[in-house]
């Protein structure tokens, strides 16, 4: 149904959507996930709904109902669609918290949105929520996934719970109501404490209509692989709510080191990614083929070719005949054997969002055929807020989905409204009143650029652009996407400079793609650690940042760099569990290797 319809769609809330796929999809695989000795485990929708039934029952038992909150804490596994499922089922409101919290953070998280029940994964969850169960009153059920019996009173395994009376699919779908939360989506938290994103499920059952009337192909029963923490809006949209509606096959991927293998096993056919899934997947295919200059030759003859093809897709319009016969040979001989390798072949959209996406990368999996675009959104915009599938333009986000209004600002902040637009942020009107205005306006906090057809450029955050000793406004995100681009070893970089008389850079090695460099370059120690000092990787390092430099003004230059021996984690103090950076945790970190640079 066009959104400009909307709310005659009908079915706005989540549970109604769930029991139609239900009815409709019975039979059909929904989740997927891998066991210990390799095989799949797989579960219809029937199966859902029978589990979910379940533990809906169970939790009405202990009086969980509207108005009510659960905690999730555990890793991408398919029981946590089923627990969603069952929460909402009951008229609650299902809340993840990401797997990395500290007992403090779960302390605050937890007696923050007053949840009654947790559910865990296994002992070494168990064991943060404990340590801080003391402080959390209103905490009066836990249960554990991978239950012990050593575990302490008060403490059941999950299986009570599957072990409920069911309730009636078609009556608990009607439980919950438009305007109650689907869920709350606690921010990172990396400049003070989490903010609770508070999304209706209206708000939900809107941006998936959006989302769908974007997308104009029919998504029905598409495979989906799922791997970022479903604390996250963008993870939580895709593989759950959409998922949801739309009958799609997820399978979940519970490590993100094992994204590749995964990539290969279930070939999906839409994938969101965040930028640097995409970088790895370029970088190992190129350190692959520069291993061999015959085979790196062929490789980026063909690559050149299906860049130019590209260029015509992207618009829409036929190959001339002389290049589509080339593209045929070039496809056929080269790209379409390493979009197979990666399990990109079957892929009918694929995106990336929550960062920019350096253009090399961009243009890299444009060129060997795979249907890249760039997404942009916030927690509080339910996900999206501006895509265009198909017809990309590069270096944008796509103009505003279907029923979303977004404009600048007169300093440049994007500012957007529509039914995906948040409710606030729970239990803090003076910050939802920092974000949103009398008249409806969502201030995104980030700085962009619209051209005439409406497309959307993100410069970088409000928050984040470092202002230099010499006063000049910089954007730290656009020259780190350029550096990573600029070399293959590079795997991350953070820009320094606020109030600094010129600006460097941390450099991280790319710890798979690096040692395969070397090696083709004649170094015999290829451990990251003794890489980071090796002249002839710091040459290469060098040498990117010239190229980067000249693509920027002199302002913008890099004059300094430092590379470190330690990959950025995910879920650390660098990186954001979608491996965003964590400024100020990186300042803090490496705050003597910044002094360096600038007293030297």
């Amino acid at each position: 149904m066009p959104i400009s319809e909307w709310p005659m769609a009908g079915l706005p809330t989540m549970p109604q959507r769930f029991a139609k796929t239900v009815a409709d999809r019975g039979d059909q695989i929904a989740l997927r996930a891998k066991r210990a000795d390799e095989s799949w485990l797989e579960l219809t929708w029937n199966d859902v709904a029978d589990q979910a039934t379940r533990v809906a029952g169970a939790l009405a038992a202990l009086g969980i109902g509207r108005g009510d909150r659960v905690v999730l804490f555990m890793r991408n596994r398919l029981d946590f669609h089923v627990i969603d499922h069952a929460v909402t089922l009951a008229g609650a409101t299902p809340i993840s918290i990401y797997n990395s919290s500290a007992p403090d953070q779960i302390e605050y998280l937890i007696g923050h949105c007053g949840a009654s029940v947790a559910i865990v994964e296994d002992a070494a969850y168990l064991t943060r929520v404990l340590s801080v169960r003391d402080a959390l009153p209103a905490l009066a059920h836990l249960y554990v996934m991978e239950y012990e019996d050593a575990y302490p009173d008060g403490v059941k395994p999950y299986a009570e719970l599957l072990a409920g009376d069911p309730v009636d699919l078609a009556t608990a779908a009607q439980t919950a109501q438009p305007d109650d939360l689907a869920t709350v989506i606690y921010t990172s938290g990396t400049t003070g404490p989490p903010k609770g994103v508070q999304i209706t499920h209206t708000n939900v059952c809107w941006t998936v209509d959006a989302v769908l009337e974007a997308f104009t192909l029919d998504p029905s029963g598409m495979r989906i692989m799922s791997y970022l923490p479903m604390a996250h809006i963008a993870e939580r949209m895709v593989s759950h709510y959409q998922a949801t509606s739309f009958g799609n096959v997820v399978t979940s991927c519970p490590d993100t080191a094992q994204i590749l293998p995964y990539l290969a096993a279930v070939r999906p056919q839409i994938f969101f990614g965040v930028p640097r899934v995409y970088e790895k997947a370029a970088a190992t295919i190129e350190a692959l083929v520069n291993a061999d200059p015959e085979k790196a030759a062929a490789f980026n003859e063909a690559l050149a070719i299906g860049k130019r093809a590209d260029e015509y897709k992207r618009r829409g319009e036929a190959l001339p005949a002389d290049l589509a016969v080339e593209y045929a040979r070039a496809d056929a001989e080269q790209l379409a054997i390493w979009r197979n390798i990666l399990g990109f072949d079957e892929v009918v959209s694929a995106a990336s969002g929550a960062a920019p996406l350096a253009p090399e990368t961009f243009s890299f999996f444009r060129g060997i055929g795979v249907p890249l675009s760039e997404i942009y959104g916030l927690s509080e915009t339910t996900g999206p807020l501006t895509w265009e599938p198909f017809a990309v333009r590069e270096g944008t986000a796509g103009p505003a989905l279907p029923g979303c209004e977004v404009q600048l600002a007169e300093d440049g902040e994007v500012i957007a409204r529509g039914g995906n637009i948040f409710t606030g942020y729970l239990n803090a009107p003076e910050k939802t009143a920092e974000v949103l205005d009398a008249d409806g306006w969502l201030h995104t906090g980030d700085i962009g650029a619209l051209d005439a057809a409406g497309y959307l450029s993100i410069v970088d955050r409000k928050k984040e652009l470092i202002i230099t000793a010499g006063g000049k406004n910089i954007s730290p995100a656009n020259l780190e996407a350029a550096l990573k681009g600029a070399s293959p070893v590079i795997g991350q970089a953070c820009i320094i400079g606020d109030a600094k008389p010129f600006l460097s850079a941390l450099i991280v090695l790319d710890p798979e793609v690096a040692p395969v460099w070397a090696g083709t370059h004649g170094i015999t120690d290829t451990a990251t650690a003794s890489l980071a000092g090796n002249e002839l990787v710091h040459e290469e390092v060098q040498r990117a940042v010239d190229d980067v430099n000249t693509h920027f003004s002199q302002v913008e230059n890099i004059r300094k760099f430092t590379i470190l021996a330690d990959e950025w984690q995910p879920d650390s103090i660098e990186l954001t569990p979608t491996m965003k950076l964590k400024r100020r945790g990186i300042h803090e970190k490496y705050a003597a290797e910044i002094e360096a640079l600038y007293t030297k």
